[in-house]
């Protein structure tokens, strides 16, 4: 570039350049920070996550109810929940607890359940205890 016209006009190209970034720096126009996922799997469980609004209706009537203290549907309701099948957490005996989701059709207490920890921890089955989700508070 020698001829002078043309470095003034690329000097002059450069400066406007830095003083438009520098004024949307001090005016907050700097790029967006992403926000963070959500994980879909738990650390401690190694569970994946559901969120709430993606249980069935009756799932989410039982959190309600078990929010509330009651009153249950089903005497077993708030019983211990045992963990033979050790896919939740290992904890003492007793730190579990597990509540009924009503099954449409069904004459008994049918296969889903809530399992509370005492850290508020709640997961879901809709199998009778073969496997579980990590149920995802608003909060989590």
């Amino acid at each position: 570039m020698t001829n002078p016209k043309t470095v003034r006009i690329v000097a002059a190209v450069v400066i406007a350049m830095m003083v438009i970034t520098l004024a949307a720096s001090l005016f907050g126009c700097a790029p967006q920070k992403q926000p963070t996922a959500t994980p879909t799997v738990d650390e401690v469980s190694g569970l994946r996550y559901v969120p709430v609004a993606d249980l069935p209706k009756e799932a989410q009537d039982t959190l309600k109810l078990i929010d509330k203290g009651g009153p249950y549907p089903y005497s077993r309701d708030g019983v211990v929940f045992g963990n033979r099948e050790k896919i939740l957490p290992k904890q003492n005996n007793g730190y579990y607890h597990e509540y009924t989701v009503k099954t449409p059709g069904e004459r008994d207490r049918g296969a889903r359940r809530i399992v509370t920890g005492k850290s508020d921890e709640r997961y879901y089955t809709d199998d009778h205890y073969e496997s579980f989700r990590r149920i995802a508070e608003d909060n989590e």
